[in-house]
């Protein structure tokens, strides 16, 4: 009796070990590690999703004022329980059985805890980017998101938003987060409606609240050189400087033209931008905001009132969205752990990069952002739906698909402009579907928030050392529900991998696993499957 329950105690004290307690390695700013066999690595920048896990492959990776276009973070988490990871931007590369990292001004941390992704995961979320507690905000997650980007380009205005607005309702979709985008403004940097397009825009809120909608703005960091903020904001010394003396507002150039860069080292900017995002709210009763335009490659080269690098001017941007628990980010730098929703960057209307989706949402939750959205249903990038002649039905249908169990889904394209009746109808289920799922992953944000764990998660992190490591093309949310869309052109049929348990799937169907199994996948079907107890 005596043995076991020194056994029972010594096994106890393992698992803490192993679940708590890490190994770290002394703290250098250049480190080579030397692969183990069958290990393979995540993290970095979220749009090598497709490229993760790393292993014997040659990749390299300067994080300097490189975030790739959407989230980085300068972590990297193994399924063997190992990770790196510094404050400061990692400059690293895989190739020939090892890693050669460095970081610059700051040290390289390495260290091993546990023995899976899941418990290495664990420990360097609590340790560097520990949960707050806290979620955005809840309509988020229950009910679909709609941008007017798409249907309205850089024509936004009252009349089409309202226009737009109430097609939801009337084509029975569920109403949720409106999100207003690019040019319902004055000028870059000046925060206020047009006048011109926008004739009555606090009654336009109004009605769109009574609709059932939150609604979000889109603001960027520059500021039009020919406005009085830039000579207002230039005065103080809160734009980024061209020049070492600095003494010249730098002028940058972005998607959009020619502009002003707020400096957010200089906490006047930060001041400054903040009082107009709250003005919004308090005139007119904007819920949010979607926090655009954050990649740190736009201060690379400048200089600012105190001297941070690129990559802290995209953090203290993304920062300024949390006054504001309806707001959304793509192009941050460290912000793991915030309670903020951070979506995938714009996607092609193509099958390659619908195929994009779950491998990326799989690198977005396991460099610690858990509140994530993908892309826009069938692409976000406007030059795809420039020619509706070429417009793909299937593919808007099956990226409805793919999305529907996400923590968000967000429409742009209108369905109902671009989809046949019958494909419509399969949108509007799939739109249905997420907000009946809502109320459960609303409580997976809110685990989320105190665990710092994802939400969606791939099968390694749930099942490991089953040789899941590989598979991208389907995803779990939570441990319980396993998502098996289809990515394909055409296909009708698909295999799907079940980890250990019993499974019932939508069709009613009951599969035990470990197994692999071909069903039938018409376009109407989405097949999920929940593990049973």
């Amino acid at each position: 009796m005596l043995k076991y329950r020194i056994s029972g105690a010594v096994l106890y004290l393992l698992f803490l070990y192993s679940t708590v307690f890490a190994q770290v390695n002394p703290s250098e700013t250049k480190k080579e590690i030397m692969l183990l066999q069958n290990e393979k690595w995540w993290g970095g920048a979220v749009v090598d999703g497709p490229k993760m896990p790393y292993n014997q492959d040659t990749f390299v990776y300067n994080q300097y004022a490189n975030c790739k276009g959407n989230q980085s973070q300068p972590l990297f988490i193994s399924n063997k329980g190992r990770f790196i990871w510094s404050e400061k931007p990692l400059n690293i590369e895989f190739s020939k059985g090892k890693i050669n990292v460095e970081a610059s001004g700051a040290e390289v941390i390495s260290g091993k805890s546990g023995e899976s992704l899941k418990t290495v995961y664990n420990y360097v979320s609590k340790q560097f980017f520990p949960a707050t507690g806290k979620i955005p905000d809840s309509l988020f997650f229950s009910n679909p998101q709609y941008n007017t980007w798409i249907e309205l380009q850089y024509n936004q205005n009252e009349k089409d938003i309202l226009k737009y607005a109430q097609a939801i309702v009337d084509n029975g979709f569920p109403t949720g987060v409106l999100m207003i985008d690019d040019n319902w403004q004055e000028y870059y940097g000046t925060w206020e409606f047009s006048g011109t397009r926008f004739q009555h825009p606090k009654a336009m809120v109004e009605k769109l609240h009574k609709m059932g909608f939150k609604v979000m703005l889109w603001i960027v960091p520059f500021v039009s050189s020919d406005s009085p903020n830039f000579r207002q904001l230039a005065a103080n010394k809160s734009l980024i400087f061209a020049d070492k003396e600095k003494t010249k507002p730098a002028i940058v150039e972005w998607w959009n033209g020619y502009s002003g860069l707020l400096d957010f080292s200089n906490p006047d900017a930060t001041t400054w931008l903040s009082s107009q995002l709250k003005n919004l709210v308090d005139k007119y009763g904007i819920d949010g905001f979607k926090v655009d335009g954050g990649n740190p490659k736009y201060y690379d080269g400048l200089y600012s009132l105190n001297d941070v690098i690129p990559n802290e001017q995209s953090e203290l941007y993304a920062k300024i969205g949390l006054d504001f628990p309806l707001s959304e980010v793509k192009d941050t730098w460290k912000m793991a752990g915030q309670p903020i929703a951070q979506r995938l960057r714009d996607k092609f209307h193509t099958w390659d990069d619908l195929q994009l989706l779950i491998p990326d949402m799989i690198a977005l939750g396991l460099i610690g952002h858990p509140f994530s959205c993908p892309d826009m249903i069938g692409g976000g990038d406007l030059v795809s739906f420039k020619d509706l002649s070429v417009l793909d039905e299937e593919l808007v249908v099956r990226s409805a698909q793919v999305s529907a169990f996400m923590p968000m889904m967000q429409f742009s394209a209108a369905p109902w402009r671009v989809l046949s009746k019958e494909n419509l109808e399969i949108c509007r289920k799939m739109a249905i579907l997420h907000t009946k799922m809502g109320s459960e992953i609303l409580e997976l944000a809110k685990q989320s928030a105190k665990t710092g764990e994802p939400i969606l998660r791939n099968m390694e992190y749930v099942f490991p050392r089953m040789g899941y490591e590989e598979i991208k093309d389907q995803y779990l949310i939570g441990d319980n529900i396993l998502v098996t869309p289809v990515t394909k052109k055409g296909l009708r049929a698909r295999e799907v991998i079940f980890p250990k348990g019993k499974w019932k799937g939508d069709d009613g169907s009951i599969v035990i696993g470990p197994v692999k199994k071909n069903i039938e996948v018409p376009l109407e079907r989405l097949a999920w499957y929940r593990k049973l107890n």
